[in-house]
């Protein structure tokens, strides 16, 4: 996959201190990952890079919504997310991103690119249940809601009570029989 140019961060001529970088991520950036999951983005990365002498720390903030698809009534809503994400990037002997949090990159490297880490941060942070708020709240009318209603089982009380008022009245009286001794 061909990285992006304005996700590449170019460490070599920075200064050892604290650099904050950010980032607008929307729509595109998913299709180029070829990520079809979300209807629409808008999300806030804030990156800060702490430049020291032997490695690199890197603090990643998402912030923002993702519209996604409900999985019980498939409407489309606005879900919130945030996560944060901490990376150490240090220099070896070749690269290596075996460790989750720890990136060896060779010596004489200048420049590292965040683009998988900003997306693995945006697609984890969405909840695996994807319910609506109307759902949750009573509020979302929808035919798929309506029908599932319909559909669902009955409440067990619901039922007991059915029982009660379909019982034959002659099985009353034999059921005093078996509490009269």
């Amino acid at each position: 996959m061909k990285p992006l140019k304005e996700f590449t961060i170019a460490f070599v001529g920075l200064k050892e201190a604290k650099h904050l970088f950010e980032y607008k991520i929307e729509q595109a950036f998913f299709e180029h990952f070829e990520y079809e999951e979300f209807n629409d983005v808008n999300i806030k990365v804030d990156v800060e890079l702490n430049k020291k002498t032997t490695l690199l720390e890197l603090h990643f903030k998402v912030s923002g919504w993702v519209n996604v698809n409900c999985d019980l009534t498939n409407e489309p809503y606005n879900q919130t997310i945030e996560n944060e994400f901490n990376l150490v990037v240090k220099f070896g002997d070749e690269y290596n991103d075996e460790d989750i949090d720890i990136l060896i990159v060779p010596h004489g490297t200048y420049e590292i690119s965040i683009q998988q880490y900003i997306y693995e941060l945006i697609v984890l942070a969405v909840p695996t249940k994807r319910v609506h708020p109307g759902v949750e709240d009573g509020t979302l009318d929808s035919d798929i809601l309506e029908k599932l209603e319909e559909l669902s089982p009955e409440l067990k009380e619901d039922k007991e009570k059915e029982d009660k008022e379909d019982i034959d009245p002659r099985w009353n009286t034999l059921k005093k029989l078996l509490t009269d001794k």
